[in-house]
């Protein structure tokens, strides 16, 4: 009987301490993950505000990726910006040099630009760096938007931006971390595929292991259940990206009522070959189109493992 007890008693603590999804409370999207002196920190678009209407940025952070802590409100569009009034979409950050670099999309007017706030703390203050750093398509590109920003820093230490809905964009980011190299910027959306398999949406996300260059992306609309993550692979940071042989490795599973599982970025554990997927997926409860599905949306984390041949297994979402 006491083994019996001991046994359940271990169960209710491991119960207690799973990591259980959605991991932050309330309405997030399009979260952005960082690893830095000991503790793991979460940027989101703060979801839950009709037609995507959030104009402020919040951080969470967490030593385990369970326990998450409110870190507060680090970049507010209407107050902290001398061009950006709202639409505070789908951020990335990234440390260099001892300061943090806090990437953003936000509204200028009739069309979307992406700015760049700096700090010393991953928490804040931020500081807006004043103007967009890409407020145009690039050059022979038609239509879409400049939101959905990434950024990856090479082995070499050279940085590039990323950016597109509608089209993939790329570009070589200057040493000062608040300018591209205009003459770098490189259209690199993958071509073909479908709503079912690869057709490129938005959120390209880019990490790099064992030398190969991986390229993650949005398939569909965030407000479809099918909303899905895609991938292709590069021997250069700006490509070409060769679509993978099975490209789909996240989607919605219906018999847990997972739905519309995407825009994602990547987490590697320091010092370790043990990764995370970061994500969003819409809040059951708003399914139907009439209740907005694209802007009630929470920010899960599972495994990600890959092939000794370095393919990405497909990813389980899980509750």
């Amino acid at each position: 009987m006491k083994k019996i007890i001991v046994s359940l008693l271990a169960l209710i603590s491991m119960t207690a301490t799973a990591q259980k999804n959605p991991i932050l409370p309330e309405m997030h999207a399009d979260p952005e993950v960082l690893a830095d002196g000991g503790r793991y920190y979460i940027y989101s678009t703060t979801d839950g505000a009709p037609g995507w209407g959030g104009y402020y940025f919040t951080c969470y952070s967490s030593k385990n990726l369970k326990k998450w802590d409110y870190e507060g409100i680090i970049l507010d569009l209407k107050k902290d910006t001398k061009w950006a009034r709202g639409n505070a979409w789908a951020p990335c950050i990234e440390k260099k040099n001892g300061k943090y670099y806090f990437y953003y999309s936000g509204d200028q007017g009739e069309r979307k630009a992406i700015g760049v706030a700096i700090a010393d703390s991953p928490t804040g203050p931020f500081r807006d760096f004043g103007q967009p750093i890409v407020d145009k398509r690039p050059e022979g590109q038609k239509n879409g938007q400049q939101i959905d920003v990434d950024v990856f820093t090479d082995d070499d230490g050279q940085s590039y931006l990323y950016w597109g809905n509608g089209y993939m964009a790329g570009a070589k980011l200057n040493d000062d971390m608040t300018s591209i190299d205009e003459s770098t910027v490189k259209l690199m959306t993958p071509r073909g595929g479908s709503l079912k398999d690869y057709a490129y949406r938005e959120a390209p996300y880019v990490f790099k292991r064992n030398g190969i260059y991986y390229f993650l992306w949005s398939v569909d609309d965030t407000g479809s259940p099918n909303y899905h993550v895609a991938y292709g692979t590069s021997t250069s940071p700006l490509g070409p990206i060769k679509v993978a042989d099975e490209p789909v490795i996240l989607i919605q599973r219906p018999d847990q009522k997972i739905y519309g599982t995407a825009h994602n970025s990547v987490l590697k554990v320091p010092g370790k070959d043990k990764w995370y997927i970061v994500y969003h997926r819409i809040n059951p409860a708003y399914l139907d189109r009439k209740d907005g599905p694209g802007f009630h949306r929470e920010v899960c984390i599972d495994r990600m493992f890959f092939e000794k041949d370095g393919r990405i297994k497909p990813v389980v979402p899980t509750n």
